[in-house]
């Protein structure tokens, strides 16, 4: 499946994620990496991020890059929220964090914020049919969203961060009641206008997000901070949580630090972020709150996976694909055919990428050899796929390196009669990670090629779904494909016997 790599930077802390997923699968993470900078601290004071911040920010970055950068990602997306957004030195900043991370780091508005918010919300915990408030209070800003049949709705970010709000109202420790009482007008006024625009409900449920969210629902329930992931979908009545406030508004910063659950750099800022979730909670009249461990990072990793972000490296690029239709055209091979072949074969590639596990850039390699595959018909019809072999082997190949020139060579030479083995001299050459590859491409383009066996290029598209340990490829076409069909069945026995796993054909139902 595709890897990508997600990198919050956020007001108190940096969050990187790592994961694989596709398609109907469900998400695998990685690598994950948390680390509290209190990038705002300085911002929300002095309107500027400090040097000692931003020295900090980049060395861990730079640490985090490292850690993703040997997962074989194939897409990046790294963010700055609230702190980075209202610093007078942001580009300082953005021209630093990605030299130190090797991939541009932006800038995004809190709507930007809210999207992902919710997207990460619903790639783990969907919410279909439900009429959903989630609450996400960061350290610089917090976000109001509204979400209807698992539709964003309407979404609001408001500056009422963990950290901006304890920097910029609680001056003592514990804070004053008269401390608090300011803060909690001003969050109050705050939330005026998203009341008055998504109203107090009703809700089906209102979902929390954050390490301040994790953070009170671990303590409400007991859940000690080794144990935090279980704390994801717990939850914490209106009730407790405005005892907890009471309690840790009362405590001194080393008094709080003993409420399991919280942790110390948690501890310094749990009274401001508490305050937040109970007046939200209070405002929009929500009996409690259910904590989700999504966060703006797992929305990033659906968001890349949507719009098919690395796609491109397992596509042949023009000159690549240039340099393959003029030699499929010198030797007479008929371009339709060959087209169709390396669409087919390519959305085989990717759609069963949960399988093979490939590396992306052998899709390029099975694309151009279905392009290929028949250049041998020139020299002579009889056992053509050695033929095809060895023009590939022995061409010019422009945008190909010569290892790559020999695998697509290879997988000509497999597309018809014996499967690859060891007994075979070409086979014999290449070293063992490129063998097991060719050995799970060579299935792939025998059914492409299958499915055009007409040439008349009937089967228009393909889906390709997991059931049950077998794969189902359905066939879009509407002239009747059954030449088609009964000729991918009879390669069929290549793909179950390298794959282990059943494989069925059938048609889209229109």
């Amino acid at each position: 499946m595709p890897r990508y790599a997600a990198v919050d930077i956020g007001s108190n802390s940096i969050r990187m994620q790592a994961a694989e997923t596709g398609a109907g699968m469900a998400t695998k993470i990685l690598a994950a990496e948390r680390q509290v900078t209190r990038l705002g601290a300085g911002v929300f004071r002095d309107g500027r991020i400090t040097a000692d911040a931003m020295a900090f920010v980049c060395a861990n970055l730079e640490r985090i890059a490292q850690v993703y950068q040997k997962l074989d990602v194939i897409g990046v997306r790294a963010v700055a929220t609230s702190a980075v957004r209202d610093a007078s030195n942001q580009q300082e900043f953005l021209e630093r964090a990605s030299k130190a991370l090797g991939a541009p780091v932006e800038i995004i508005s809190g709507q930007e914020e809210a999207r992902l918010i919710h997207l990460g919300v619903m790639a783990r915990w969907p919410q279909a049919g439900k009429r959903v408030l989630m609450i996400d209070v960061g350290g610089g800003s917090a976000e109001i969203i509204l979400s209807e049949h698992g539709v964003l709705s309407e979404a609001f970010s408001k500056p009422l961060g963990a950290v901006r709000l304890t920097e910029v109202f609680l001056r003592t420790d514990p804070p004053s009641p008269i401390d608090l009482h300011r803060m909690n007008e001003y969050i109050e006024e705050k939330l005026s206008g998203p009341l008055k625009k998504i109203g107090g409900g009703p809700f089906d449920r209102a979902i929390s997000t954050s390490a301040t969210a994790a953070a009170i629902v671990c303590a409400i329930n007991r859940v000690t901070r080794a144990r935090r992931d279980e704390a994801d979908r717990l939850k914490a009545s209106v009730a407790q949580i405005r005892r907890f406030f009471r309690e840790v508004a009362a405590l001194d910063l080393s008094g709080r630090r003993k409420i399991p659950g919280i942790g110390p750099n948690r501890a310094e800022l749990i009274v401001a972020g508490v305050a937040v979730f109970l007046r939200m909670l209070e405002q929009f009249q929500q009996p409690a709150m259910h904590y989700s461990a999504a966060g703006v990072r797992d929305g990033i990793i659906a968001d890349l996976a949507a719009r098919g972000v690395g796609r491109e490296l397992s596509m042949l690029n023009r000159d690549q694909r240039r340099a393959v239709e003029l030699m499929a055209r010198r030797y007479g091979v008929q371009l339709s055919h060959a087209r169709k072949v390396a669409e087919l074969a390519h959305r085989l590639f990717q759609s069963l990428q949960p399988l093979h596990r490939l590396p992306p850039g052998l899709g390029k390699l099975l694309e151009a050899a279905a392009y290929l595959h028949d250049i041998g018909h020139y020299v002579s019809d009889t056992s053509h796929h050695k033929h095809s072999y060895y023009l590939v082997a022995h061409s010019d190949l422009p945008g190909f390196t010569d290892s790559e020139r020999q695998t697509i060579a290879l997988l000509c030479r497999y597309h018809r009669k014996a499967m690859p083995t060891p007994r075979h001299p070409p086979f014999q050459t290449i070293d063992p990670e490129s063998r097991r590859a060719i050995s799970l491409l060579v299935p792939l383009l025998r059914i492409a090629d299958s499915l055009d066996r007409s040439h008349e290029q009937r089967v228009q598209d393909l889906q390709v779904q997991f059931r049950n340990g077998s794969v189902t490829l359905a066939l879009d076409s509407k002239p009747d494909p059954d030449l088609e069909v009964w000729a991918a069945e009879r390669v069929a026995e290549s793909f179950r016997e390298t794959y282990q796993t059943q494989l069925q054909l059938t048609r889209v139902k229109t």
